[in-house]
């Protein structure tokens, strides 16, 4: 539990009623969610269905239920109980099936080794205190030669003009207070990290808002926001 900030999740907690909105605080999730799965299924080159996925972070549901709409058995693990409950009850409107839990993946870890095909953890790692130890327990939960895709913002000085002055101040993309900065994560810090826990870089891609268009594209520059994708080693336990 030492890994939680419960500030954190209760930001989200207090947005909780909004996930579901598409002009609501959540607008930009709801933007780049074709953009984000498009890219996991293309990297992932298999049908989804019946394979098992782990959404970190899952929030109320917009990824995940994705995910179950392509065929997959899907869990999605949050700590914002708020966010779960809406995550459920928008399964009776779209009648799909998702095991969502209350539960921190450190703990997770431990009761579900090697068991799943795809993890995703997408605008997550910047909101915990240790990334690393979360980029750990993604290694242990991912069966031998399956995929980990993490999705944050690079820190530099452009990630904070684009990410926090730009979208949250300017643009209003965001909350105001979304992001922290100092919490942003340069790629090389998740390599390092994944590397330790036998996970191979096989992928990068950076996703970039165009002021012109208001819309979201995948391009090679890394620079601000961008989305990897790591393959767990085969031969290693």
């Amino acid at each position: 539990m030492s890994n939680i900030d419960f500030k954190e999740v209760n930001k989200f907690a207090t947005l909780a009623s909004h996930w579901w909105d598409k002009n609501s605080k959540f607008k930009t999730l709801h933007d780049i969610n074709p953009l984000r799965l498009n890219y996991i299924k293309q990297q992932y080159n298999y049908p989804l269905k019946d394979k098992q996925i782990l959404d970190i972070g899952c929030g109320g549901g917009i990824l995940t239920e994705s995910f179950a709409l392509e065929g997959a058995v899907v869990t999605g693990i949050d700590m914002a109980e708020e966010s779960l409950e809406v995550a459920k009850l928008h399964l009776l409107e779209s009648g799909l099936e998702v095991d969502y839990q209350k539960n921190y993946v450190e703990k997770f870890a431990r009761q579900n080794t090697k068991k799943f095909d795809i993890i995703t953890c997408l605008e997550m790692l910047e909101h915990v205190p240790d990334p690393g130890s979360i980029i750990k327990a993604c290694g242990e939960l991912v069966k031998p030669g399956g995929q980990v895709f993490f999705s944050t913002i690079n820190r530099n000085a452009k990630s904070y003009l684009f990410a926090i002055i730009g979208a949250e101040y300017i643009l209003k993309l965001l909350p105001q207070g979304t992001h922290d900065w100092n919490r942003f994560i340069q790629p090389s810090e998740i390599d390092k990290w994944a590397r330790a826990s036998s996970l191979s870089l096989k992928g990068m891609t950076g996703i970039v808002y165009n002021l012109l268009t208001k819309t979201y594209k995948l391009k090679d520059d890394v620079s601000v926001n961008y989305l990897s994708y790591y393959q767990k080693s085969i031969n290693k336990p």
